[in-house]
């Protein structure tokens, strides 16, 4: 390729993936320099740096825990109440639909009272509930605290976004965004091994038990953790004409940027919970697996989660945020047929490994670029709250996935055809925003 094509030629990794289509090659050479970069930015941060960023990965990780826990119960507590899996699927439908609630009051009160006490109490509130869950006698019941554990966990990766960008230094900031999105495929990732190792010993119930060990971070948070600088600051300055507007006469000043932000939030979620959500019960009920080879499996196309975050987020300091999110979206198309129609374990566990390099490579640029996007006053709630609208509007993703699947008789067209759809619906949206690498963060 050469300049005639050069408006095509951005979006992807380079001209010897273009022109050879040399995958592995390609991603061999983008993981070495990517990992290396990791450690070198690490190194340089301070001590309440690390503790701050170490506090906002392992919420969002045992928060994502507790919340594929579900995911991978689902037949469990389907066949236990005898009821339709489709009737348990509500319970991720009303997670996701009360995300936004917590985005919304959490985010408020980070941006009143601070990142670190309102990251203290929302880690307490969705262990409290997983916990509850445990023990819910009927599923109505599993539903209303599947709602209440959506206000929880919509509350986390704002608050956890906020203090982290907002301590850390600008230097490496996509690098520390893939890993911190990551930490969602890590919680995943042990969801996948708790499931794989216990669910045979202690049930989904026991599962829900193991969940409750979030509550454990808040000792290091509250020991360990240093308040955010930038709201620090911004308290200090007394910005009065700003923080004493209404919250949402506060966002509707930001409109443009906020509901951007939330349409390009809507195709990031239906990216993720269209490929993720689905993808246990097709590998136990489409494909009959154990439930300790589906645990394989989750473990290794999470490792192939964590390896995308990694490197995309690394790739987006030098190529920029959109250029990366549209690289990693577009090159889940090709892979679709191998996520979808693998019949064997091998042939399924490298299409799942290669799609979820892909798709979270995307999402591992998220938590920089919203961050970068939003305005100093409401960086708390801003960003969250729209990750959690995007989640609302596709909140019934997998409810129509297992409907199309009652209604096709199959999954895999169903599978493929959420990918190739979504990703290019991300690439576009995503090719209309601004570029924000390197912007300062002010304080408010």
């Amino acid at each position: 390729m050469r300049k005639k094509n050069s408006c095509c030629n951005k979006y992807f990794a380079g001209q010897e993936f273009l022109e050879t289509g040399d995958r592995s090659g390609m991603l061999r050479r983008m993981s070495t320099g990517s990992f290396g970069q990791v450690g070198e930015h690490f190194r340089r941060l301070t001590r309440p740096q690390r503790h701050a960023f170490l506090a906002s990965f392992l919420s969002w990780s045992l928060d994502a825990l507790d919340f594929f826990l579900l995911i991978m119960c689902i037949p469990a507590i389907a066949g236990e109440f005898h009821t339709p899996v489709s009737s348990v699927a509500d319970a991720v439908f009303l997670t996701l639909v009360f995300r936004p609630v917590g985005a919304f009051l959490f985010g408020a009160m980070a941006d009143r009272f601070g990142r670190k006490p309102t990251l203290i109490v929302n880690i307490l509130c969705y262990s409290l509930i997983e916990l509850g869950c445990a023990f819910a006698p009927s599923l109505p019941v599993l539903l209303v605290l599947r709602a209440l554990f959506g206000i929880a966990m919509g509350g986390v990766w704002g608050v956890g976004a906020a203090l982290t960008f907002e301590t850390l230094p600008k230097e490496g900031r996509g690098v520390f965004s893939g890993i911190l999105q990551e930490g969602y495929a890590v919680g995943y990732l042990l969801a996948a091994a708790s499931f794989g190792l216990l669910f045979h010993w202690i049930g989904w119930r026991g599962l829900f038990m193991v969940g409750a060990a979030p509550a454990l971070l808040v000792f290091f948070v509250e020991s360990h953790v240093e308040e955010s600088p930038a709201w620090i600051e911004a308290r200090k300055r007394k910005a009065a004409e700003t923080q004493k507007l209404p919250v949402l006469r506060n966002l509707l000043t930001y409109a443009p940027t906020f509901l951007f932000l939330i349409v390009l939030m809507s195709a990031f979620c239906s990216f993720s919970h269209g490929t993720q959500d689905i993808y246990p019960t097709f590998l136990l009920k489409g494909r009959g697996f154990t439930a300790g080879m589906v645990g394989l499996l989750g473990v290794i196309y999470n490792v192939g989660s964590l390896a995308g975050g990694f490197v995309f987020g690394t790739l987006s300091e030098r190529w920029g945020r959109k250029r990366a999110i549209i690289t990693a979206a577009l090159l889940a198309i090709p892979i679709a047929p191998l996520f979808a129609y693998g019949h064997s374990p091998l042939m399924l566990g490298a299409g799942a490994f290669l799609m979820q390099f892909m798709v979270q490579g995307a999402w591992g640029v998220v938590p920089a670029y919203l961050t970068e996007l939003s305005p100093g006053p409401v960086r708390a709630i801003f960003p969250g709250l729209a990750y959690q609208l995007g989640n609302l509007l596709t909140s019934r993703n997998l409810k129509l996935q297992e409907l199309l699947k009652e209604w096709i008789g199959s999954y895999p067209p169903v599978l493929a055809g959420t990918v190739i759809a979504v990703a290019l619906a991300l690439a576009l949206i995503t090719a209309c925003g601004r570029e924000s690498r390197g912007v300062e963060l002010e304080a408010g």
